[in-house]
């Protein structure tokens, strides 16, 4: 399958504008200069006069002047394409400004202003308002009266929270309770009460309550307390294994109590704030400590097509109200201007002082503060990294096919590279990417074939190559937009030899990987993208993941060859029926779980020479420390020549290799 003669001769780079695109922005620049050299607030509707961005400015004109003077990035030039019509209202202050902003903000929600969205989805912990309450995790909450703890920032705390409640606490673990004539298993136990059948009172039953919502709420020095004095009471009631009990719940208490919570012995309330951005989606990531502990983790993400300081403004602006007042002590890894105006936002709104401080500005615990920023800052890149798995990066594939004048949006990307040690075991990794994510189920590996153990990185590229797009020609699939090779001009130059005489016309380029240069057919010189440039993280993405492909299978293929040479060595086995074993039973590990008649049928042995086999190979893995254990892999799992069958969708899931 081929694309057309039309797409395969259109002028490579962007297409130029419009007339109307032209006059609508020439229209725009010069309602921007009409713009008052005043604070204000600023307007962007669309075609439908649909409010779609709200900005402020200290200086009216000037803001809106700069969105059209100079090459502006990727966001801010989908913002304008869609903007119509620009309004402004004039404040007598940054301040007010700030406040008028923000009131549009939440009255109209512009689709391209900060819009939180939870990024977490982490559960909570439930206790439910029944007379016999139930102890549980859940993620929906329930306006019926029932106490929550949490949400948990990880699924590890939860789980160890809710083992210790069981282990210490005797609550019911039925949904419903239903009266029995005798108790379950878990009262038998000591996991359970056993309120289905009367053996405890609601009273009885509420003072456990109690002491689980005190460990909940980090109460755990009044709870603390409380057991010891019953534990006391205890032993000197002569109820010693009462008093076991109690006293073992004292002890993991105490265990528990300093593993669960970050803590810094610092009770100054505060706030870690940071933020990882990537094109236009932004993720903010708030730590909060109070009393020394670390008791909250938020994180948010957004689309944001200003810069950043102002979608950091705007998020402190939203994040923190009523319900969720700031504390007196912010520490961000910048400080950008503006935040004057959002102090005193605070302090007129919330009636607090609240202050903006770098870790750097407290010599004395700079390595704390730091140690925290840098963990919030993990926890924003991880959840930017996820949202762009989820969502696809085509602002990135925008840019990447304008930066390289692509003949098409690269929305599938196929990259290949090689491994190879000395000429040995020679293999070319396929990997694709769909809208600028991995799409695994579409990786290939090939084992290259026709080099007879030549170093030839260029013939194993125009074999990988061949193979690839030769097969989809015939099959009339689909093929990808652009193919990326690991390499340079002399890898770009083989793999256009193979793709133009299959009449593929899809985009090529080479990344090489030194100074990260691309090289396109038809280029001498190198097209060379900002370290920055989402464009080239994209294919920097894509070549990573054809390296650790191709590196993972390589090194596979090697301890293949190894093992097989141990099956070789043995007495009674020689190459042809060492070969024969390995394409029966696929691996090494597999050939000494077998039976000895399972062996024999399978290398055309006698029983007692098949058990004498088994007991030299065993024994042998045994020396090298290697596992003798596991399952005979299908026959299938190999071809004839005992090479893994081609087209395997992942490296993780690739059968056992066997002699080449």
């Amino acid at each position: 399958m081929t694309r057309s003669k039309a797409a395969k001769e259109a002028p490579s780079g962007p297409p130029p504008p419009d007339s109307a695109s032209r006059d609508r922005r020439t229209r725009l620049c010069a309602l921007a200069k009409q713009a008052p050299a005043e604070p204000g607030v600023y307007i962007m509707r669309d075609g439908e006069g649909t409010i779609i961005y709200v900005g402020k400015a200290k200086v009216l004109k000037n803001r809106l002047s700069s969105y059209f003077s100079g090459r502006k990035d990727l966001k801010t030039r989908h913002l304008l394409a869609r903007v119509e019509t620009i309004e402004w209202i004039l404040a007598p202050s940054e301040y007010e400004a700030l406040l008028i902003e923000n009131n549009l903000i939440k009255e109209h929600s512009p689709k391209y202003n900060i819009n939180l969205k939870d990024g977490k989805t982490y559960p909570s912990i439930r206790v439910t308002n029944e007379p016999f309450p139930r102890v549980f995790r859940t993620r929906r909450i329930i306006n019926d009266g029932s106490l929550y703890f949490g949400p948990f920032p990880s699924a590890e705390t939860i789980d160890t929270y809710l083992d210790l409640i069981r282990r210490l606490f005797p609550l019911r673990r039925c949904a419903t309770l239903k009266k029995r004539a005798a108790p379950c298993m878990y009262y038998h136990i000591g996991r359970c009460c056993a309120p289905c059948a009367g053996r405890i009172t609601e009273t009885e039953y509420a003072l456990h309550v109690e002491e689980v919502k005190k460990l909940l709420s980090g109460e755990t020095d009044a709870l603390l307390a409380d057991l010891r004095g019953r534990m006391a009471s205890a032993a000197e009631g002569l109820r010693f294994e009462e008093a076991a009990r109690l006293r073992d719940a004292v002890t993991a208490i105490e265990l528990f109590a300093g593993q669960a919570s970050a803590v810094d012995f610092d009770p100054a309330a505060r706030d870690y704030i940071a933020w990882a951005a990537d094109g236009d989606l932004i993720v903010f990531a708030v730590l909060q400590m109070r009393e020394g502990k670390l008791v909250g983790r938020d994180v948010f993400r957004s689309r944001s097509y200003g810069t950043e300081a102002e979608a950091l403004e705007a998020f402190l602006t939203v994040y923190y109200s009523e319900a969720r007042l700031p504390p007196a002590r912010i520490f961000l890894p910048e400080k950008p201007e503006g935040l004057s105006l959002v102090a005193e936002f605070f302090g007129r709104t919330f009636g607090r002082d609240v202050a903006f401080a770098l870790p750097g500005e407290e010599a004395e615990v700079e390595r704390r503060h730091a140690a925290a920023l840098a963990l919030a800052l993990q926890n924003a890149r991880e959840e930017l990294t996820k949202r762009r798995r989820e969502l696809g990066d085509l602002p990135a594939l925008e840019e990447l096919k304008a930066a390289l004048g692509l003949s098409r949006l690269p929305e599938r990307i196929e990259g290949f590279d090689i491994a190879q040690l000395h000429g040995k075991h020679t293999v070319a990794s396929l990997v694709s990417f769909k809208n600028g994510v991995p799409d695994k189920k579409n990786y290939r590996y090939f084992k290259i074939r026709s080099l007879g153990g030549a170093v030839d990185d260029f013939g194993a590229i125009r074999e990988a190559v061949a193979r690839r797009y030769t097969k989809l020609v015939n099959e009339g699939a689909e093929l990808p937009d652009l193919i990326l090779v690991d390499g340079g001009a002399g890898q770009v130059s083989a793999a256009r030899e193979i793709l133009e005489a299959l009449c593929v016309d899809s985009d090529l380029a080479g990344l090489a990987k030194q100074n990260e240069e691309l090289y396109l057919p038809g280029r001498a010189a190198p097209v060379i993208l900002p370290k920055d440039s989402p464009a080239l993280r994209v294919l920097v993405a894509v070549r990573d993941e054809t390296h650790r492909f191709a590196t993972g299978l390589n090194q596979r293929l090697r301890a293949s060859e190894l093992k097989f040479g141990i099956l070789e060595s043995i007495e009674g086995l020689g190459k042809a029926r060492a070969a024969r074993l390995m394409r029966v039973f696929g691996s090494l590990e597999a050939v000494a779980a077998a039976d000895a008649a399972a062996l024999a049928k399978a290398g055309g042995l006698g029983e007692k020479r098949a058990a004498l086999v088994l007991e030299a190979l065993r024994e042998s893995l045994r020396e090298r420390g290697e596992n003798v254990g596991g399952a005979p892999a299908p026959a299938d799992a190999v071809d004839a020549r005992g090479e893994a069958a081609e087209g395997t969708p992942a490296y993780d899931a690739l059968p056992p290799l066997g002699a080449t």
